[in-house]
């Protein structure tokens, strides 16, 4: 299996949603999105899927050194192999990668956020950076953009969190920030049991409904700060936010009903979304 094929193996089993825009960029951009994004999948499987937090850690701290390694010519995983053509091109950076890695570690460190400003930091790393690159390699040319695909990255990243409660309960993890919940007075041992008697208690929908409409707000930041010269170019991050945001909509409509379920749209859903959007931007 060559590079090129391991990383399209392993995008395409990830069935995130990200790929359907995938399909709608030129082969090299397709190629060099589809390596960083394995990339980002090969670094979330190590906190995902190892249950030990110090193997977990010394996975991590090879892949840094990989990072190092590729950026001075001797790549050895497949999917540096893949990436390091596209760096230079599309200027993707060790500190790029760096951040991912980063703010995945923080994750077998810490499974609760105090405040919404903790929790900001977290999804700038494992998201807003990611958003940063995929600006790049769909052709970002003006400086504003960056800000605009840190903004879309959080907000999706909030809705992810917002989708998975449930799951993350399952592994100990709350990331909705401590402050939300006091002021909601939503427990962290209500999410953690999930399927407690209290059920879906209207103090944790009046904290969903708060999460989802700070989740708005930074899609909307975000459509606000992209250039015109930028939108044509964009147009796979946008169709990503079309998706997102619509998961986020149906979150909503099933009352928040995320903890004892994964709410997702389905294929060909996301394609018809991601064609509606792409006519949009033309």
């Amino acid at each position: 299996m060559t590079p090129e094929q391991y990383v399209q193996d392993k995008t395409a089993r990830s069935g995130s949603s990200f790929t359907t825009a995938f399909k709608f960029l030129s082969p090299a951009r397709r190629a060099a999105i589809t390596a960083f994004y394995a990339f980002c999948r090969e670094i979330d499987d190590v906190v995902d899927e190892v249950r030990d937090p110090g193997v977990a850690a010394t996975k991590l701290a090879w892949w840094r050194t990989e990072v190092g390694r590729a950026y001075g010519g001797q790549p050895q995983h497949p999917v540096m192999q893949a990436l390091m053509p596209h760096t230079a091109v599309y200027g993707i950076e060790a500190a790029h990668l760096l951040a991912v890695i980063e703010g995945c570690e923080m994750d077998l460190t810490q499974n609760r956020y105090l405040d919404y400003p903790g929790l900001q930091r977290y999804c700038h790393l494992v998201a807003g950076v990611v958003g940063e690159v995929a600006a790049r390699i769909f052709g970002q040319t003006q400086a504003p953009t960056t800000a605009y695909a840190h903004a879309l990255g959080q907000a999706m990243q909030l809705t992810n969190i917002i989708r998975d409660v449930g799951e993350d309960a399952r592994r100990g993890r709350i990331y909705l920030p401590i402050s939300d919940l006091q002021q909601f007075d939503v427990k962290a041992h209500e999410l953690l049991q999930r399927h407690a008697p209290w059920g879906y208690s209207e103090r944790f929908t009046a904290l969903m409904h708060f999460e989802a409409q700070r989740a708005h707000a930074l899609y909307d930041q975000a459509l606000a700060m992209l250039p015109a010269a930028d939108r044509r170019a964009q147009r796979p991050g946008l169709m990503m936010a079309a998706i997102y945001r619509t998961l986020l909509r149906e979150i909503q409509a099933s009352g928040f009903q995320v903890l004892h379920q994964r709410i997702s749209l389905t294929p060909l859903r996301k394609v018809w979304i991601a064609m509606a959007t792409h006519w949009r931007s033309r």
